[in-house]
This record gives structure tokens, C-alpha cells and sequence, in this order.
């Protein structure tokens, strides 16, 4: 299924800020839903469950996008067949930054009981991501480039992050007045 039309070789570039908002929107919400299972070792099985769940399952489905995603209207795309890519690929993908995002979560439950631990676990989360925002061509993090995918600017989406800038500027212009 190849069209007749030029492949770009260029992607739409999403600025850092989205990628990482769109990133901790996700974060937030399974961090979240695994708080409420109980004992450690259930919260980290309930968290990479619901990772997996939003982050491979609902992209698979939805496009390219999760929720955070959907949010700040960007998107998961193959490098090589410009398409969403495969189950494997978003597997593969997930398993690497979810494996640091559980990483950074654990370390931030421990944050008030020794703050050097929330340091080292939350390293390798922000050194896989920093790889993205040094990237001049393609913004692609660790997690991007081993698995040969890049994130998009779409025009499907929410624009939660444009919305608000609006929201804030008419609350603003409201208060001056």
C-alpha cells in the first residue's frame, strides 16, 4: 500500500515542551491509578500494566496517539513506512521508556525518604529524554532512535497547551481591565 506521492524527508517538528508535556500527562495518569493499588510491588505491576494499556494498546488504536498525546496533538510515527508503527515496534518502544518512567516512579515515592535514591532513578528517564531535546533533525529520545520512530506534530488532537495559552491570556486581559 505505497502511494505514487514523494515521502517528505523531513517530519513536522514538535517542539520539546509538547513532547514532554504529552509525555508527563501520561505519567501523571498512571502514576496515579497505580497510587491506589497498595503495596510496592502492586503498584509497580499495576503501573506497567496501565503504561502497556495507554502507551502501546490505546496508540495502536487510536492512531499513534495516547492520551497525553491526543493532548498536545502529536503523534507516534515509523521512520521508515510513515505509518503508526507495529505492535512489536510500540512494544519495544514502550518497554524502554517505561522501564525508566518506572524507574522515575519509584523514585519519586522515595523522594522524602532519601532524596539522593529519587536522583539516581529519575536519571535515566531524564538522560533518555535529554537525547531528544539535543537533537537537531528528527527530536528523537533514546527510546526513538532504537526502535527507528519519531514523534509528529499532528492537527488531530485537543491542543490543550494552545488552549490554555489563550485561557490565560483572556484571564489577563480580564484582570487589567
Amino acid at each position: 500500500m505505497t502511494s505514487d506521492r514523494p515521502v517528505p524527508k523531513r517530519f513536522p517538528k514538535v517542539p520539546f515542551e509538547r513532547r514532554f508535556y504529552g509525555f508527563l500527562i501520561d505519567f501523571v495518569c498512571v502514576w496515579v491509578i497505580s497510587s491506589l493499588a497498595g503495596p510496592p510491588l502492586l503498584q509497580m505491576l499495576v503501573f506497567l500494566g496501565a503504561w502497556f494499556t495507554l502507551r502501546v494498546v490505546v496508540v495502536d488504536r487510536n492512531g499513534g496517539q495516547s492520551l497525553g498525546s491526543w493532548c498536545m496533538d502529536i503523534k507516534v510515527m515509523d521512520v521508515r513506512f510513515r505509518k503508526v508503527p507495529e505492535l512489536f515496534i510500540l512494544l519495544k518502544r514502550e518497554a524502554l521508556l517505561g522501564g525508566a518512567a518506572l524507574l522515575a516512579m519509584i523514585g519519586l515515592n522515595l523522594f522524602f525518604v532519601n532524596p539522593f535514591s529519587t536522583l539516581l532513578l529519575v536519571s535515566p528517564l531524564v538522560a533518555g529524554c535529554g537525547v531528544a531535546y539535543a537533537d537537531e533533525d528528527y527530536n528523537q529520545g533514546l527510546h526513538d532512535r532504537l526502535c527507528n520512530t519519531v514523534v509528529i506534530q499532528t492537527k488531530r488532537g485537543f491542543s490543550l497547551d494552545i488552549r490554555l495559552r489563550r485561557w490565560l491570556a483572556e484571564v489577563r486581559f480580564r484582570m487589567r481591565k
